[in-house]
């Protein structure tokens, strides 16, 4: 049987990042990875070199995800999205996923590192749209920042922890505690 390499690449990229987000770094290994994607575990070094090269490839593409899910945003936008991507279903998990990885721990530097440069960035893209400067100043990148924690605040209890009745909220329910916070740090 012979497969497409750029089929196997996605399988794997798709189940590292579902396990990365659900389980850290360091709690995965890439022998689940590739067992999960149905490979042989050396293909992982054959695309990605290491598990550090594949972590990093999920974070890129989780950025890029996040980037595509943004892109042309408006300010007053932002709270609907935030609150449509967090209720997403069972079967929409990438961008919550996305999220999630970005926060899990690895107990790698380097790792962390790579972190903690993709969250610097959207930061700046969230200010940006928010009307700040560019480069944005720092008053507007802490604004931004504070904005990314709460989202993904949210992500984690919503999944990880089930804390009800965040857990279980619609889209609707959230969305107006998402405007009153996205309101309160555009407009301070």
């Amino acid at each position: 049987m012979t497969r497409n390499a750029t089929q196997t690449r996605q399988l794997l990229l798709d189940e590292a990042k579902r396990r990365f987000a659900r389980h850290g770094y360091a709690n995965t290994t890439v022998r689940d990875i590739a067992d999960g994607a149905g490979v042989n575990v050396a293909l992982i070094n054959r695309y990605f070199t290491s598990k550090e090269g594949l972590f990093e490839a999920c974070l890129q593409t989780a950025f890029a995800d996040l980037k595509r899910n943004t892109d042309g945003l408006e300010i007053a936008d932002v709270a609907s999205s935030i609150a449509y991507r967090l209720t997403a279903s069972a079967d929409d998990r990438a961008l919550l996923d996305a999220l999630l990885l970005l926060v899990r721990g690895s107990g790698d530097e380097r790792i962390d590192a790579l972190r903690r440069t993709a969250l610097h960035t959207m930061s700046e893209r969230f200010a940006i749209a928010a009307g700040s400067a560019q480069p944005p100043g720092e008053d507007a990148l802490l604004r931004a920042q504070v904005l990314i924690a709460a989202t993904l605040g949210v992500a984690l209890l919503r999944v990880a922890v089930g804390v009800q009745p965040l857990a279980s909220a619609t889209a609707e329910q959230m969305r107006g505690p998402l405007i009153s916070l996205v309101d309160a740090l555009t407009t301070g």
